[in-house]
């Protein structure tokens, strides 16, 4: 079942997630849905956050990325030809390498994109969908979508890295995005 993403200005956007056991309810349901929302909203990566939900889950598919490269772009980043897993209870352990540039978006903060410089690399402790633990470092592409759906379960926005003056200019397409204002082509629920 595709779900409806919450729009920036969504409380659950703001808080810190919970952690989960294995016996959270519904738990292999909600995966899947967020699976089929991801793909549906052609989206590389969806927290819980951004389906209503305060828990510390998410999930990366950078593969899709790599599949549909412009041939200029190949052999370009060291993560190639993708990943795609689910991250349940995360915790980055570390962040290392050079920060670089690149254009970010989201699907909660929909038509706007902005250059986000992260790190180049992440190690990040986690289970899987199976509560299998792991600690894994990612790099290139694959990172940045990583620290960026992690900062969806830590209450951050990759709107809070621009400068005052640069989110101040886009203050009216916030609004717009907040008073539902704005038109997408998936299912969206905006703020009461």
């Amino acid at each position: 079942m595709i779900l409806p993403i919450v729009a920036y200005g969504t409380p659950v956007l703001r808080t810190v997630a919970k952690n989960i056991t294995p016996d959270y309810p519904n738990l292999e349901k909600l995966v899947a849905d967020m699976w089929e929302t991801l793909y549906a909203s052609s989206g590389v990566g969806l927290a819980a956050p951004q389906v209503n939900k305060d828990i510390r889950l998410f999930l990366v598919d950078s593969e899709q990325l790599f599949a549909n490269q412009e041939d200029d772009e190949k052999g370009k980043y060291p993560d190639e030809p993708g990943f795609k897993k689910v991250f349940i209870n995360a915790k980055i352990i570390e962040t290392n390498g050079l920060p670089w540039d690149y254009n970010e978006g989201c699907l909660s903060i929909p038509k706007i994109r902005e250059d986000i410089s992260r790190p180049e690399s992440v190690t990040i402790e986690y289970d899987d969908e199976n509560f299998n633990h792991h600690i894994d470092t990612f790099n290139g592409i694959t990172a940045r979508i990583i620290q960026h759906e992690y900062d969806h379960i830590e209450g951050k926005l990759f709107i809070d890295y621009l400068k005052p003056f640069r989110k101040k200019l886009l203050q009216g397409k916030l609004t717009d995005i907040t008073k539902g204002k704005v038109k997408v082509d998936y299912k969206m629920a905006f703020p009461k």
